[in-house]
């Protein structure tokens, strides 16, 4: 009996779980207050746990330029496009910085290609540009090591992604914000010295993400 109870519990919580697959619900209600009140939003911070997590180390950096985050740790781009008018357009900022894709080769909602992780990313940007918003397309960070998907080696498919990434920027006079270049060790992997693990930025990796930031829209 127990187990039939605890095996019912799973299917409802499966079942929510999967109603919500992009996770609409996280920023509703803080979107709903900016939009009523009308706030001026510079930037959108559009991404995965990297993003979400930044404002935990520096929420100045956010507070006192009018940046606002949307990360939502774990997700891929599927599940960022289905959120992207809600959780961006319906903002009204002047520009969004997306960083997104790694989640993707970890395979976390299964398995995809580069060209289609592209198309994603892609029609995020059209969808940035058909509503007067200016996109920054983020590098993808360097990363050698799942660990939680141990089995996949991304180190390649991270430097394509980045390449493909540069260059649909460069074809459409997008800002590439490239983080890789200075994060990336002589392993092709994360800087141990910029991140608490091999996939996610500590402080300081932060702090340079800042400053690379800052000075591509210069």
């Amino acid at each position: 009996m127990k187990a039939t109870l605890y095996l019912l519990f799973l299917l409802c919580i499966s079942t929510l779980v999967a109603q919500d697959w992009a996770n609409l619900e996280q920023y509703k209600q803080a979107n709903e207050m900016i939009v009523s009140q009308d706030e001026n939003i510079e930037i959108v911070f559009f991404g995965d746990s990297i993003t979400e997590s930044w404002p935990n180390f520096n929420a100045a950096f956010f507070n006192d330029n009018a940046f606002v985050g949307r990360g939502i740790s774990g997700q891929t781009t599927p599940q960022m496009l289905l959120r992207f008018r809600q959780d961006v357009i319906s903002l009204q900022p002047k520009k969004v910085v997306l960083l997104a894709g790694i989640n993707d080769i970890a395979q976390n909602t299964g398995p995809i290609a580069l060209e289609a992780i592209m198309d994603n990313i892609i029609s995020m940007a059209e969808l940035a540009k058909s509503n007067g918003i200016e996109m920054l397309l983020c590098s993808v960070l360097p990363a050698n090591f799942f660990p939680w998907r141990p089995e996949i080696v991304p180190t390649q498919k991270v430097i394509k992604l980045n390449e493909l990434l540069r260059s649909y920027a460069n074809d459409n006079n997008l800002i590439y914000v490239d983080y890789y270049t200075a994060m990336v060790d002589q392993k092709q992997g994360l800087n141990s010295e910029l991140g608490y693990d091999t996939v996610h930025p500590n402080e300081k990796g932060y702090a340079l993400m800042e400053r690379i930031l800052l000075d591509s829209l210069k």
